[in-house]
């Protein structure tokens, strides 16, 4: 249950200990306008607006020079590479240690 509901449900025990009379049927219209909120924030933008929105924030963004990306470009390369002998040694320990033990 999340905080909102533990809210609504502290609100209902209050009016109900004051007396308030007819607890259901008076949160059933804040229920409703809560609904049509809810439907109201939902409203989808178009494709057109979605679009120049991402234009925009592409144009915000900072994008690398190209000696940095040949640079970033290099160290992933040597990192993949050395990532990849790592685990194909292991491989090969393990593969190795578990034949001679079987064998």
């Amino acid at each position: 249950m999340n905080r909102q509901m533990k809210r609504m449900q502290e609100r209902a025990e209050r009016q109900q200990k004051r007396g308030g009379g007819g607890g259901a049927r008076a949160a059933a219209p804040s229920a409703a306008a809560r609904r049509a909120q809810v439907t109201e924030k939902r409203k989808r933008t178009g494709a057109r607006q979605f679009l120049r929105e991402v234009r925009l924030e592409l144009k915000k963004v900072d994008w690398p020079s190209r000696r940095e990306l040949v640079s970033y470009t290099i160290v992933v390369l040597v990192t993949l590479i050395v990532t990849t002998a790592f685990v194909a040694g292991l491989d090969y320990v393990f593969s190795k240690s578990i034949l001679d033990l079987l064998s």
